[in-house]
């Protein structure tokens, strides 16, 4: 009985290559029931085989480890492709599948590191191995590193594991090599395989819940990153959104990745490997609760364009730049605001509310208009209460100079740029007022 296997599963039009790795080291011969490990496994591969023959977009290849040397040669370099990537050799694989006998040792690591070769150098293709094998790593070599090593530099994806009658205390030294799944039985195998096949072929459908403070999915209309949790690669971007039944929407992944998922609130929240099992609709939920903050310049305003520098409360670590004249919604909580008008204005502990919009203000600007025609060095200070606090520099170079500040009682300290005694410096008092200039000959 062959195993069921919809052609209509390859729904991507990207093409998939996978790449059986059999382990026929010695202990294949080990009982699976009533029968050996390694007549299950290639009397199963040869179904699966069989099941992907008119599956479009697909190509497959069989390399096989431990099977030309005996175990006592303890060959750390048996391994071959017997039949690479093709169209229409699916007779091929399965002819090599039933000749295969198991002789040698265990070698994982340098098969997966000769797996790399074995795919075509096209970026577009999905590509990914299934190794099944019934021990683990005799020839010294690191499994893992090399793992990760391709699924950096993008030559696979996060390979998937089918342990063959390998105890459960095997599974953590393959947890870092890819995703694995133990088959102690012979059903268990077969539908094992079937899941790990799904898992390369299919798309799988996630819906992303954005809790707001009673624990309900409406927070929404902010954009998501797909991130595969092992390369880096981004895999896709959505903008989320509720459905016309005020659900959050369904977004369809590849499940061959497992996903760092970043939604990009203010500030970001990064949801660390998510598994999409293939076949199964999964929620993903994170607290997500917002409220706007807008900035408001009253008046007319006479910057050119105003920002504010957005905190964290208490601390130094920036969360946003926003402009003046805009709102924009923010995880609810406490934020300090630094105004970048002059002189700067920090407004502490802003609070942010579910589904509530703040409102920070601030008074149109005046601005003063040095009136010269000379060189000077000088600098404007805000005085308030008898104090004296530093508002910022100025270099004028023969022409007027517009500056543009918050209302408030200041002076200017000037000194011509070719006098070179201290005790010429000049210093004028002057005041603004909002949407007025005020005029000052020097």
């Amino acid at each position: 009985m062959g195993m069921a296997f919809s052609a209509q599963s390859q729904t991507t039009e990207t093409r998939t290559r996978i790449l059986f790795l059999l382990d026929a080291s010695n202990s294949m011969y080990s009982r699976m029931g009533d029968d050996t490990r390694m007549n299950v496994a290639k009397r199963l591969l040869s179904r699966m085989v069989d099941s992907l023959e008119k599956i479009e977009e697909l190509e497959i290849a069989l390399r096989v480890y431990g099977h030309r040397q005996d175990k006592d040669d303890y060959d750390c370099e048996d391994t071959r492709l017997e039949v690479g990537f093709a169209k229409k050799n699916h007779d091929e694989i399965k002819y090599h599948i039933r000749e295969i006998r198991p002789k040698g040792t265990t070698l994982i690591a340098y098969s997966l590191q000769q797996a790399a070769y074995d795919f075509p150098t096209e970026s577009s293709s999905r590509n990914i191995i299934i190794l099944i094998t019934d021990g683990i790593e005799e020839c010294n070599g690191d499994p893992c590193a090399v793992s990760q090593a391709l699924q950096k530099q993008g030559v696979v994806l996060k390979p998937f594991i089918i342990g063959v009658g390998l105890d459960e205390d095997f599974k953590a030294q393959f947890d870092c090599v890819g995703k694995y799944f133990e088959a102690s039985t012979e059903d268990a195998f077969e539908n094992v395989l079937k899941t790990v096949v799904s898992q390369a072929l299919d798309n799988t459908t996630c819906q992303v819940n954005l809790l707001n403070t009673a624990g309900k999915p409406l927070e929404t209309n902010v954009n998501i990153s797909f991130i595969d949790a092992y390369s880096g690669e981004h895999i896709t971007n959505v903008v989320h959104t509720l459905n016309k039944y005020d659900l959050p929407d369904t977004i369809y992944l590849d499940p061959a990745h497992d996903y760092d998922v970043i939604v990009h609130t203010i500030p970001p929240i990064r949801i660390e490997d998510v598994e999409l099992p293939a076949g199964k609709h999964t929620i993903i939920e994170t607290k997500a609760p917002m409220g706007n903050l807008e900035l408001v310049v009253n008046g007319l305003s006479g910057y050119g364009r105003l920002n504010a520098i957005v905190y964290k409360a208490g601390t130094k670590e920036i969360v946003h730049v926003q402009e003046f004249n805009t709102k924009e919604p923010y995880i609810t909580g406490k934020y300090d605001v630094e105004i970048l008008c002059l002189p700067r204005k920090m407004q502490k502990n802003v609070p942010i509310v579910q589904s509530k919009k703040t409102k920070l203000e601030i008074a149109q600007p005046g601005s003063v208009n040095l009136i010269t025609k000379s060189d000077y060095w000088g600098d404007i200070y805000k005085i308030s209460a008898g104090e004296r606090v530093w508002v910022c520099n100025i270099d004028i170079n023969g022409a007027n100079k517009k500056i543009v500040l918050q209302p408030g009682s200041y002076s200017v300290v000037l000194r011509g740029k070719d006098d070179k005694n201290v005790i010429n410096s000049n210093e004028k008092p002057f005041a603004i007022s909002s949407g007025k200039i005020t005029n000052i000959k020097i």
